[in-house]
């Protein structure tokens, strides 16, 4: 007899780190985890009331909250494809980031940008632009690429074109930004 897999979508899992926190929570709790990635839990077996409410407060404590809505879901998971394909994966993959998210959550992409704009108010490219940019603010400050090189990283067609879009998002070239003291960088889930 197959065991039933329960999947809790969580937001505010933007990196490897809560990934682990998340692990850790579930594992105190003596929960039977099957896998946690960014934006989800797969439980061995459905959760009681008593032990959802209990795993709720143990990652609100933390800053992560489990999300109910199926609209809220799909755009968390859309959220961590994102930040997976941007922060810790190669970019630059032969799908464009409409077919990569199609395919990936097998569904259109038109319905899944509307779902997205709709509740969240950017549109998915804009989002996906945002966390690029704040890719590129990342590799600036740790000065180990040229501009050119992180254009590539990011798939931008052009170091121009990334300047361009920085400066945009910005108020800076990149290379202003390197330049400043302190530069602002914004924390993954706040964009």
């Amino acid at each position: 007899m197959r065991q039933q897999i329960e999947s809790i979508a969580i937001k505010h899992m933007v990196c490897p780190r809560c990934v682990t926190s998340v692990e850790s929570i579930a594992a105190r709790l003596g929960l039977q985890v099957e896998s946690v990635s960014l934006g989800e839990v797969k439980l061995g077996q459905p959760l009681a009331e008593a032990e959802l409410r209990s795993f709720a407060e143990a990652l609100e404590s933390r800053g992560f909250e489990i999300l109910v809505s199926k609209d809220r879901r799909l755009i968390n998971r859309i959220k961590s494809l994102i930040l997976e394909r941007i922060h810790y994966a190669d970019i630059s993959s032969p799908l464009k980031l409409s077919a990569y998210l199609a395919e990936s959550l097998n569904h259109d992409y038109s319905y899944l940008s509307k779902v997205f704009s709709s509740v969240e108010a950017v549109t998915v490219e804009r989002y996906s632009m945002l966390q690029r940019i704040e890719r590129g603010k990342e590799l600036l400050s740790y000065g180990e690429l040229n501009i050119t090189e992180i254009a590539e990283l990011l798939d931008f067609s052009s170091a121009a074109h990334f300047s361009a879009q920085f400066k945009r998002e910005t108020g800076m070239s990149p290379s202003q930004f390197k330049k400043s003291d302190r530069p602002a960088r914004r924390s993954l889930d706040s964009i």
